[in-house]
């Protein structure tokens, strides 16, 4: 899978457990929902600092969002 997948299913994963919208994970994060969208669909090359971002705003650490040995619920 590749690792653009793995980071968005791993980050809707994690914003689901938290009762997140992608708006409230946007609005944590200061950037627009859309681009929320796109990373959890795998479309988003995001920096280091966005990852850092995101994994404030969902309380985890960054190197959970790369976790290749959670299953996607969706395969």
């Amino acid at each position: 899978m590749d690792i653009r997948s793995v980071f968005g299913a791993n980050v809707r994963r994690y914003r689901v457990a938290a009762g997140l919208s992608q708006e409230a994970v946007a609005v944590k994060m200061g950037v627009d929902r859309a681009y929320v969208s796109g990373m959890e669909r795998g479309q988003q090359n995001v920096t280091l600092l966005t990852m850092w971002h995101l994994a404030k705003a969902l309380k985890v650490k960054p190197a959970d969002l790369l976790d290749e040995t959670v299953e996607d619920d969706e395969s």
